[in-house]
């Protein structure tokens, strides 16, 4: 019988913490993989490239709201997971990454694949820490988990070298983390927030990604309607309500459209909720009303004014502030007109969704804009829309085009935005929410970065449907480069891959359309190729001279 080692614990551990799938490459089998060998519990999920393991745990992280693991060999391995560790950090997704480093024997001495790990890791991740006994592994994932989870959620690096991870080790029954700890906000300041909103004629609430980690959901929205607020979003506090709900208006920042802009220049109240309030969210921190009392709910302290500072600002988990602001507002009575606000915005939304619905629909060329609400209609309901950022691929965030019809129904990145995170998120996403449909909206610049994993969606059997809104550029950079006198440099692809060809060849449905009565057709082929557990890829040559009105007044 095989002894135990320092690599069991750790499995032990991730069984113990619920964990279901390992998402990596394998290196030497003696560290970590020989282990899972024998736990049918514990699932790999063998990607093609180490990044895209570290974004398929930060999209399962994000969407099932438990933390993941991901995995990577010394050196180049461990360093292909610096972005998605950095994304992770942005979008605050516990993500654990257990990986092997050098023999502390022969540390230093030029050994195979050495690397200083803990250098790499430490500016991208909560808590990195490297392992010095095997003794001390299972106190090292207890922490790890504890670390990832509580407070404001995001990623954790331990290394453990081959010293420590293969030696036999016994040790104890291992003790799962206490995971969500969460505390309110001081009652004084709570009243004082109640009374300013209260005293409100157009306060308007802005929901970030602390909304969603909290579950904060039915708080938020039970707050809107007894003040009669409207709900703007920031891309990763999407989901947070449903976008067919009379007071959802859209998202805040780069992502704004016309209605959610006016309501939030009017407000004399802004009450922002889970989110840091950076640069994108808030144009350069310029496109929110400087007349406007600011009252400020998060998780951690040091965000509370680290930039735009607040009025009132309110410590604690989302939920429960929100659940503690309700209560206030109700004892105090909140304004007698807010049902009529809520009215107002009701009809107001409905004339402006019926603007954009006449602006989608008689389009006369392919534009992304008719794509994204094209995929609203054909996928609807029990559908998570994983979001990438470029500046077609942007025309899937801007509500209603686009309308999230489910809580939870959106995945993003966090203000590193980097390339390819959506394209490799889907599969976490998929595997974290099998019973939902998953579809991506990427650039072919995004889907570029790493189109290589998608055989592992076809390996893993997650159906999920990529749409490529082809522009063969990198359409940002080069809507930059036109306003610097259309000197273009660097951003055309020429020659660009055959992606239905390429596709094909990975084992999905695919399939390019080039006008738009096609858009729905397509749609329906892929939508019935996931249904029958196919993964699909359509790719649409759209046109590139499309912008969104806030990316044009956002990219001067």
């Amino acid at each position: 019988m095989r002894e135990r080692t320092g690599w069991d614990v750790v499995v032990s551990a991730l069984v113990a913490e619920g964990v279901e799938y390992v998402f990596g490459i394998p290196g030497n089998p003696a560290d970590l993989y020989d282990a899972l060998y024998d736990e049918p519990r514990v699932r790999p999920v063998l990607v093609r490239h180490e990044a895209a393991g570290g974004f398929m745990a930060m999209a399962y992280a994000l969407v099932s709201g438990r933390p993941a693991v991901c995995y990577a060999p010394p050196g180049p391995g461990i360093a292909h997971l610096v972005a998605p560790m950095l994304e992770s950090l942005a979008t605050c997704a516990p993500v654990i990454a257990p990986c092997p480093g050098i023999d502390t024997a022969i540390e230093g001495r030029g050994a195979f694949q050495e690397s200083d790990h803990l250098a790499m890791m430490r500016p991208v991740t909560k808590w990195a820490h490297r392992i010095a006994s095997p003794e001390t592994i299972a106190w090292a994932m207890h922490r790890a988990f504890s670390v990832a989870t509580n407070g404001q959620p995001g990623p954790v690096f331990l290394e453990i070298p081959p010293n420590a991870g293969r030696a036999s080790v016994a040790t104890g029954q291992y003790i799962p983390s206490i995971q969500r700890v969460r505390s309110g906000a001081d009652p004084a300041w709570v009243d004082k927030a109640a009374r300013l909103l209260c005293a409100s004629q157009t306060p308007v609430i802005v929901a970030g990604g602390g909304v969603r980690h909290s579950r904060g959901h039915e708080s938020l929205i039970d707050l809107a309607r007894v003040l009669g607020a409207p709900v703007l979003t920031t891309p990763s506090g999407r989901g947070s309500l449903v976008e067919d709900d009379p007071l959802s208006v859209g998202q805040v920042g780069l992502y704004r459209t016309r209605l959610g802009r006016r309501l939030l220049e009017e407000a004399d109240v802004i009450l922002a909720a889970g989110t840091r309030l950076e640069q994108t969210q808030t144009g350069t921190w310029a496109w929110f009303p400087r007349d406007a009392k600011l009252i400020r709910i998060d998780i951690c302290a040091e965000e509370l004014s680290r930039n735009l500072v607040p009025t009132i600002a309110l410590l604690g988990d989302a939920q429960l502030v929100l659940r503690q602001l309700l209560d206030g507002v109700k004892e105090l009575g909140p304004s007698s007109s807010a049902m009529d606000r809520c009215r107002r915005i009701a009809e107001q939304k409905d004339s402006y969704e019926a603007q954009v619905e006449a602006e989608c629909l008689t389009v006369e060329s392919l534009k992304s804009k008719r794509v994204v609400y094209e995929i609203n209609r054909v996928f609807g309901k029990n559908t998570i829309l994983i979001h990438e950022n470029g500046s077609q691929d942007l025309w899937s965030y801007y509500s209603p085009y686009y309308r999230v019809l489910d809580l939870d129904g959106s995945v993003a990145p966090g203000e590193q935005t980097c390339m390819g995170a959506g394209v490799m998120g889907a599969v976490g996403a998929k595997l974290a929410r099998p019973d939902r449909q998953v579809v991506c909206v990427t650039g072919d610049g995004a889907f570029q970065m790493y189109n290589q994993d998608i055989p592992t969606a076809v390996q893993m059997k997650t159906p999920i449907t990529w749409i490529i809104l082809n522009n063969d550029s990198l359409g940002w950079i080069k809507y930059r480069e036109q306003l610097l006198g259309g000197r273009y440099i660097a951003v055309d692809f020429d020659p660009q891959p055959d992606f239905v060809g390429l596709a094909r060849s990975y084992g999905c449905y695919a399939e390019r359309i080039t006008d738009q009565d096609s858009v729905a057709p397509a749609l329906q082929r892929a939508r019935s190729a996931n249904q029958a557990g196919q993964p699909a890829v359509i790719v649409c040559e759209v046109d590139s001279s499309d912008l969104p009105e806030a990316f044009r007044e956002y990219v001067r």
